[in-house]
């Protein structure tokens, strides 16, 4: 099967606050590691600044129900602590802007961790009880994983990685339209046959039932 991808491009279509794409996390990081998939992260920036929202009761209501669903699907983890102190607060955001420009900062300088940044976002706010929709938190978090150049650039946030974000989002954006994604996480697959959608659900199955289905797209 190794052959069949050997010329493989596998790009995540995802939002680091999306429940379904933590769900999604151990496949996907088992993807990354394949060593004939060459797999590169696209944020949409579906919850970043105005497709984000201020947290109230109903949303946290909504958001924690859904996050059972996806713990019950995938087993990942989502914590009471969370609950309480991510989704427990009325008036806080709910806004992925700083965690996709920390993507970015890390993309232009060490772009063989983003894949483990990603990872360790999703943990901090779902499992931690971190707030990843503030920069403080998630500038900490770079600097507690070394990556003090993608810290500094975040806390700057200078014109060159607003930019590089910006144009970032509306690649991935206009890949989903490209193909009619209709959400995340999902997956574009680029080969010899051209490129093609595999939707969010072929993520929560068994991994060489993803790979089966990553050489037949």
């Amino acid at each position: 099967m190794q052959n069949a991808f050997q010329k493989t491009i596998v790009t995540y279509l995802f939002d680091p606050l999306c429940g379904w794409c933590y769900g999604a996390s151990p496949t996907m990081q088992r993807l990354g590691h394949h060593s004939a998939i060459k797999l590169e992260l696209a944020p949409t920036g579906l919850f970043a600044g105005n497709g984000g929202r201020t947290l109230d009761a109903a949303f946290a209501d909504y958001a924690w129900s859904n996050d059972m669903r996806i713990e019950k699907l995938t087993g990942q983890r989502f914590t009471d602590a969370y609950r309480k102190n991510v989704l427990g607060k009325p008036g806080s955001r709910f806004d992925s802007a700083a965690a996709t420009l920390a993507l970015t900062a890390v993309s232009l300088s060490d772009p063989q961790r983003e894949q483990e940044v990603l990872k360790v976002l999703q943990e901090a706010r779902y499992l931690h009880a971190l707030d990843t929709s503030t920069a403080p938190v998630v500038v900490r978090l770079l600097r507690d994983m070394g990556l003090g150049i993608a810290a500094d650039c975040l806390a700057a946030a200078d014109a060159e990685l607003l930019a590089a974000n910006a144009g970032r989002i509306q690649k991935a954006q206009a890949l989903m339209h490209a193909l009619g994604a209709q959400g995340v996480p999902a997956l574009a697959v680029t080969d010899d046959g051209g490129r093609r959608l595999l939707r969010g659900d072929a993520l929560y199955g068994s991994f060489d039932g993803l790979l089966e289905q990553i050489e037949a797209a």
